[in-house]
């Protein structure tokens, strides 16, 4: 039975992917810090899907969870890094507490989970980097959620190449604009979440269903022969001059 681990799984992306693969045969594990998403992923996921609280800055609660995947696995077939924060500034309002928190969640922290957790992963074994449109379409107040998230997308053909000796494939996703709770968070009211899905040339949002599906396309036999490469699920957003 393959096994998954899944950053940043307690909700959105993370928490469909997570569901996606259970259904289809995987063991999987979790990890998040919100303590309400936490708690309704363990009220809510599979019982057998291991929720763990693991916040990607801390490298001691990193360790402890590649501790527990390894105890309840003992191997790894899929490592989805999905874990990220995105909060909106322009460039003159970024403080350094902002920056750091947003490059030790998306980069550093999903590099020494990847460090930590190759030991683990099987050979033929899949990566799945999660990016965003951001990264190479831009757009405003979103400088730091792009640079840091794009580091995974600079690293991805340099990993590919490192990594396929041993059959693992590394390949990237890239959600455009998602209807997933961080709209909530940002406090983005429902007209003007409306007007972003209708500016899509596919005229909505994707769901985190929409992205979860590419997620397991990479990981899957289908996707054997593909390494190093980025699948955009944006519905056509970012192609207009």
């Amino acid at each position: 039975m393959p096994t998954t681990l899944i950053t940043g799984g307690t909700s959105g992306i993370g928490r469909a992917a997570a569901q996606l693969l259970h259904a289809r045969g995987h063991r999987v594990a979790v990890t998040g810090r919100d303590p309400e998403a936490i708690a309704a992923a363990r009220r809510e996921l599979p019982g057998d899907i291991v929720v763990v609280r693991a916040d990607a800055r801390s490298q001691a609660d990193t360790d402890g969870l590649i501790g527990t995947v390894r105890e309840r696995f003992g191997r790894l077939d899929l490592l989805f890094l999905n874990a990220g924060v995105f909060r909106p500034a322009a460039v003159a309002d970024v403080t350094e507490e902002l920056f750091d928190e947003s490059v030790d969640i998306n980069f550093k922290g999903q590099y020494f989970t990847l460090q930590k957790a190759l030991p683990l992963l099987a050979d033929g074994g899949s990566i799945v980097l999660t990016v965003g449109l951001g990264a190479t379409r831009g757009a405003v107040g979103a400088t730091l959620g792009a640079a840091s998230r794009g580091a995974l997308l600079a690293m991805l053909p340099s990993l590919a190449l490192e990594l396929a000796p041993r059959g693992i494939r590394v390949n990237a996703v890239s959600p455009g604009a998602t209807a997933t709770p961080l709209w909530d968070k940002l406090g983005v009211p429902a007209d003007q979440r409306a007007a972003i899905g209708a500016s899509v040339p596919l005229q909505r949002m994707a769901t985190a269903q929409d992205v979860a599906e590419v997620v397991v396309f990479l990981a899957s036999d289908g996707a054997a022969h593909v390494t190093g490469q980025e699948i955009v699920v944006a519905g056509g957003q970012g192609l207009g001059l």
